[in-house]
């Protein structure tokens, strides 16, 4: 007889470990930092490795086809991920856990009941429930409350179905069906990760415990380059920017209109170097287009927060000339194929 946890057995807690049965279900083992290089934990800590490097190089947590055998080591590896992921202190590795985990739980989510879907959805305070059986005028799955429906389409595209203007609202309610609410779960969840792995401070780790997130980042480095990941100061040095990206950069902040390739030039070369894509949403607030959810939603699918998962660099400088990107060229971009190269020789030539 399997143990309920808010309503949830462990094969529910196994496949989403980040609902609050699985903080009871932890608690109950007593898990500690010291403890995870016994021999009991080795298995566990193998698990919670194998989620994050599924996720860096798959976008997933499992195989498809795979079967989870070991309950309580799935539920268990989901709060070490979690601080393997954080070890890394890499933003890249944070963002693609966090998907990589929505999406396998939006396929999960696919094959539940409605009344599963319904727990899932209430454990993250929603005000969902069923339609009128039968309703031959509206039909659908759910209702939700609109504020929650707004809340989980804000990096949905504005165009199409998810626009409210395109949905039935009745009384504050959102007339959905099951591949909708299993949509905007995997935005309620990815979030909810995100948050999860917001920590200013980590605790004193064991040393293998940091040699893993040494090797878990690296798996990153490989995946999508070192120059997107490392060599960069942490403070972004303007002064060191390539005549190209400070003449975007400069058209921008006066609010002058930048090419569509211009545009993309400027945003991917600034999450390369570590601004925010708060920031960079906010360098283009004043433009006369600027459509709030739309900049954000292409921001973070340069960043690779969204569709494939793949983070963009700068073009090349050659496809920057072809384009009139690149008007000047000093020293620094002597033989460099791409914008970051002269960023990075020049923050490296600058004194300490």
């Amino acid at each position: 007889m399997q143990v309920s946890y808010d309503s949830f057995t462990l094969s529910d807690l196994a496949k989403y470990p980040f609902l609050k049965g699985t903080a009871e279900r932890v608690r109950d083992l007593d898990l500690r930092i010291e403890n995870l290089l016994s021999a009991d934990m080795g298995k566990i800590l193998e698990r919670a490795e194998q989620r994050v490097r599924e996720a860096i190089l798959h976008l997933r947590i499992r195989n498809p086809n795979e079967r989870i055998k070991n309950l309580d080591a799935e539920i268990y590896s989901y709060p070490i991920a979690l601080m393997l992921v954080a070890a890394t202190e890499n933003s890249y590795v944070r963002k693609r856990y966090a998907l990589a985990e929505a999406k396998q739980a939006s396929l999960d989510l696919t094959e539940e009941t409605k009344q599963k879907i319904l727990r899932i959805a209430e454990n993250f305070g929603w005000r969902i429930g069923v339609p009128p059986r039968n309703d031959p005028v509206f039909p659908s799955d759910f209702v939700l409350d609109f504020t929650d429906y707004l809340r989980n389409t804000t990096h949905l595209s504005t165009e199409g179905k998810w626009k409210l203007i395109n949905r039935v609202l009745i009384e504050g309610n959102v007339f959905l069906n099951k591949s909708d609410i299993v949509r905007l779960l995997e935005e309620e969840i990815k979030r909810h990760i995100e948050k999860r792995l917001e920590t200013s401070e980590l605790p004193k780790l064991p040393g293998q415990i940091l040699e893993i997130a040494g090797r878990l980042k690296q798996v990153a480095v490989e995946k999508i380059g070192a120059s997107e990941t490392e060599g960069f100061p942490d403070v972004v040095v303007q002064d060191a920017f390539p005549p190209c990206i400070t003449a975007l950069y400069q058209a921008a902040s006066k609010n002058q209109h930048l090419p569509h390739i211009g545009r993309f030039t400027l945003t991917s070369f600034l999450l390369n170097v570590g601004v925010s894509p708060e920031k960079l949403a906010d360098l283009f607030k004043s433009f006369s287009d600027y459509n709030a959810r739309l900049t954000q939603y292409q921001i973070e699918h340069i960043a690779g927060v969204r569709g494939s998962g793949t983070k963009y660099t700068p073009p090349n400088c050659e496809t920057l000339q072809t384009h009139g990107v690149c008007t000047k060229r000093v020293e620094s971009c002597k033989g460099a194929r791409n914008p970051l190269v002269c960023y990075k020789r020049n923050t490296a030539a600058k004194p300490e």
